[in-house]
Parts: C-alpha cells; sequence; structure tokens
C-alpha cells in the first residue's frame, strides 16, 4: 500500500465546491467558545460538502486566524452565515420546512445508531455550548433530540468530535457515496 500524494486525491476547486450539490444537511453553531471547534465543524462540513453554517450565540466568525487554523480554508468554500439568535434561525428553517435535531443528551433522545432519515428530506443540526449544551429553549424548538450512546464515565464529547459522528453518520445514511 501506498499512500496517496495531494494531486491524487481527486480535490474540487473552491468554485467547483460553490457549485456541487450539497448534502442536505445544515449544521447550527449556538455559543460555542472554542474557536478551534468551529474550524473543525467548518472542515468537516467542507468534506462532506454540508449545504450550510450558521454560526450563533457567541460563536466567532471567519475571518479569524484561529479558525482558520483548523479549517484549513473551509471558511472560503462552506457557505455560512452569522445570526446572533438560535431560535430565530431554528424558526426559520422550520418554516422552511427542514427537519431540526439537535444534538444533546435528553429525556426521550432518539439514539443515533436507531436515527432513521427520510429520503428527499433536509436537516438541520443544533450543536449547543463546550460546557452548556444546547439550550432547553433551542431543543423545544426542534423536532427532536439525538444523542450519541456513550459507554465510558464521561458521557461528554467534544463539540468537533460530536459534529463529526453525527454528520458521517447522516452522511451514510442519506446514502451519499465517495467516488474514487
Amino acid at each position: 500500500m501506498r499512500k496517496l500524494a495531494n494531486e491524487e486525491l481527486n480535490r474540487i476547486s473552491k468554485e467547483e465546491f460553490k457549485t456541487a450539490e450539497k448534502t442536505p444537511i445544515i449544521v447550527i453553531l449556538d455559543d460555542i467558545r472554542s474557536l478551534h471547534n468551529i474550524g473543525s465543524v467548518f472542515r468537516t462540513s467542507d468534506a462532506f460538502l454540508l449545504e450550510k453554517i450558521y454560526l450563533c450565540g457567541i460563536t466567532a466568525t471567519p475571518p479569524n486566524k484561529e479558525i482558520h487554523k483548523t479549517a484549513l480554508g473551509a471558511t472560503e468554500t462552506v457557505t455560512w452565515e452569522y445570526t446572533k439568535d438560535v431560535l430565530e434561525v431554528i424558526q426559520k428553517l422550520k418554516e422552511e420546512k427542514i427537519n431540526i435535531f439537535s444534538v444533546e443528551q435528553t429525556e426521550n433522545s432518539i439514539m443515533l445508531n436507531d436515527f432513521q432519515v427520510q429520503p428527499n428530506e433536509k436537516y438541520a443540526l443544533v450543536f449547543g455550548n463546550e460546557v452548556k449544551g444546547v439550550s432547553q429553549k433551542a431543543i423545544d424548538l426542534s423536532d427532536g433530540v439525538i444523542e450519541i450512546p456513550q459507554l465510558g464515565s464521561k458521557h461528554s464529547l467534544n463539540i468537533s468530535v460530536s459534529a463529526g459522528i453525527v454528520i458521517w453518520d447522516l452522511f451514510q445514511k442519506l446514502g451519499f457515496k465517495a467516488e474514487n
């Protein structure tokens, strides 16, 4: 086995990314403190051709040196928008008939491995503050809550790790395939 060189990875250009068919997933980041987490979510969103990221509350926005350090240019490919109030974003997306799911640990949450996607539907995933999680008001407006099963003693994952796990799971459940 030989490691592939960068030029062998079939990377698309920024222009091709902008016009490519997007995965019907939107990410909502609410009150994310860590610039590295924000950058990492941008990078993951680029990797899976996500439609958009909403940055809400105290979540920092590009251009930002620390976000860029982790995003590696994904802030220039992935469409993003800042809105102060996460509840406004959720309400707007609900009016557009987009399915809103918070990623959190709650009563009656759906374990990620049991979560079923519907064909031809669009999903928005709400990720909350590193300490406080998704706000109760955002959870109340959501169509449901997805929980990542965890078996260890912490029952806590970094926001960028949580986003990567849930995005990958929905990406493959929606039937998207990587092209070699």
